[in-house]
């Protein structure tokens, strides 16, 4: 009888145990907090630029090379627009005011006449 109460009393104490860390544990996560956050899905048309008025300036000493290119662009309102002058060749950075877009064909790989064979525009808002 008395192995009994032993045991019981062990088991008891146990389940006393497990219930104290099963409740500390609750506690603890219960204390987080996350903020609030936003999300979605939408879709909206892409739209493309138009641009015209292209002109090519060439070198003054070599005018096998270009040394810029001008446009206009068409809406006005972009903050990031990049040329290529060949098929997988070397993308140009440019610079927008107001629609007058200015690229230096000079930096990192000297753009040359024979080629610059299609010219590709890339232009985001």
């Amino acid at each position: 009888m008395r192995t009994r109460r032993k045991r019981s009393g062990r088991f008891l104490a146990t389940t006393v145990l497990a219930g104290i860390l099963a409740f500390g544990t609750y506690a603890f996560t219960a204390s987080n907090t996350v903020p609030g956050s936003t999300a979605g899905d939408g879709s909206s048309a892409i739209s493309g630029y138009a641009a015209t008025n292209v002109q090519y300036t060439i070198n003054a000493t070599n005018p096998q090379n270009l040394d810029s290119l001008q446009f206009t662009i068409n809406p006005t309102t972009t903050s990031t627009v990049k040329i290529r002058l060949a098929g997988g060749g070397v993308w140009y950075a440019c610079t927008n005011t107001a629609g007058a877009v200015a690229c230096n064909t000079t930096s990192g790989t000297q753009a040359t006449v024979a080629a610059a064979a299609d010219l590709t525009v890339v232009a985001v808002q």
